[in-house]
């Protein structure tokens, strides 16, 4: 990571009022300091307050304490929230961040000794009962990350406007244009799994900037797709006219418990992740509504093993306060548990790649830091620079750990 640490100065409380300030929890912050070392034991870590400290000999990761007292004040406050939080505070960063932060993945159930692992569901976060996303709910939700700028987004994604997992072919170069190559080699293989082509009638659930819409009516469906982002639907409608394709292609701001008809296919690309647990069932039950008899859904889903997911689901993270209010993960039980129960859909077909999203985040986080002037002259500052480049890091840690996966997942309707 490129960005400089922020001072305290350049921190806006007005904005970012748990960053601008460290949260008082003296001897909390004792104890997290105990189970700071104790956690970077088991995981093979270095904690040091050498801010010119570089990656140690044989890969062990590096974590460097800029404000001590300021990071275990913080991790005792909030766990990984704080975490996050003191990350993009500037109180501490590292040579490679995802190392550290995949290391400290891969030792995820190690990083606090046993008998106290019941207590971090009562002392740290936990998500609120009221945590749903109704219709409006779910707007602002989604405006909260996709509408933050169509600029900011152009300025790391690769010329597709592709916002998910590639799909790489074999080893090779990591970078925007064989990233362009593997978007498209992963929307083709989904829309060929649902059979979309001339004349196909193709809903889309969540658009996007519209690439898998374009391509669907270059092959010659008609297609629907619908989104919950103005911007993204005013780009994707601009993308499609571009092309002539604008005759092919609905685009419409609506969410998908509104949609009505029956289309021989369906699509969704890394949306369910938003839905929300408790909307699942409903979430389902309309994949299954509108695809016709003998008809196909394409889903592309984050996965996570189902154990953990039920550990987490009324967690409070990190990515829930700063980036994907709202959401959460499903396991592939979960999404085969959905489709039992609420549809007469069978799963036909599966791919898992997580290592290739690992990759695809890889060349995000080089563009996005590469970018960082023309970010900060969008009007964004040090401080949201830190918490993009923290994110990224994350996900990609989170892939390259397989504490996370990526999936598409080829459904068919009973006829």
């Amino acid at each position: 990571m490129t960005t400089m640490s922020p001072s305290p100065a350049a921190v806006d409380a007005h904005r970012w009022p748990d960053v601008a300030r460290v949260p008082r929890a003296r001897l909390r912050a004792t104890v997290a300091r105990a189970l700071g070392r104790y956690a970077a034991h088991r995981a093979g870590v270095r904690i040091t307050e050498d801010a010119a400290a570089a990656q140690e000999p044989g890969g062990v990761p590096v974590l460097r304490l800029r404000d001590p007292d300021a990071f275990h004040s913080r991790l005792a406050a909030g766990g990984l929230v704080g975490l996050g939080e003191s990350y993009m505070a500037g109180e501490w960063d590292s040579p490679d961040p995802v190392a550290l932060l995949t290391r400290l993945a891969e030792h995820y159930t190690d990083l606090v000794p046993r008998p106290l692992q019941p207590l971090r569901h009562v002392t740290l976060p936990r998500r609120g009962r009221g945590d749903r996303n109704t219709r409006s709910a779910a707007r602002r939700n989604i405006g909260h990350h996709y509408d933050l700028s169509n600029d900011l987004f152009a300025l790391f994604l690769d010329r597709t406007m592709t916002y998910s997992s590639a799909l790489f072919e074999g080893p090779g170069p990591r970078d925007p244009e064989s990233l362009a190559r593997a978007q498209e080699r992963k929307i083709d293989r989904l829309l060929d799994a649902v059979g979309a082509g001339p004349g196909t009638t193709l809903l889309e659930i969540g658009t996007g900037w519209g690439s898998l819409a374009l391509r669907a009516a270059e092959r010659g469906a008609r297609v629907t797709t619908v989104t919950l982002s103005a911007e993204q639907r005013d780009l994707a409608v601009r993308r499609l006219a571009e092309a002539g394709a604008g005759g092919s292609a609905e685009v419409l701001l609506r969410d998908y418990r509104d949609v009505d008809g029956e289309y021989d296919a369906v699509v969704s690309v890394e949306m369910i992740e938003a839905v929300g647990e408790y909307d699942w069932p409903t979430y389902f039950s309309a994949l299954d509504r509108l695809v016709r008899p003998g008809g196909r859904v394409g889903l592309q889903s984050i996965t996570m093993d189902h154990e953990l997911m039920r550990a987490s689901r009324h967690s409070y993270t990190w990515m829930h306060k700063y980036i994907f209010p709202g959401g959460l993960i499903p396991s592939v039980t979960e999404i085969e548990r959905q489709l039992a129960d609420r549809t007469s859909m069978k799963v036909v077909g599966r791919l898992a790649f997580g290592a290739d999203y690992a990759d695809t985040l890889l060349v995000w986080r080089r563009s996005f830091d590469a970018a960082a002037e023309q970010v900060d002259a969008l009007g964004f500052d040090p401080v949201f620079r830190r918490m993009w480049d923290f994110y990224l890091a994350y996900c990609e840690a989170g892939f390259r750990s397989g504490l996370i996966d990526v999936e598409q997942i080829v459904m068919e309707r009973a006829r």
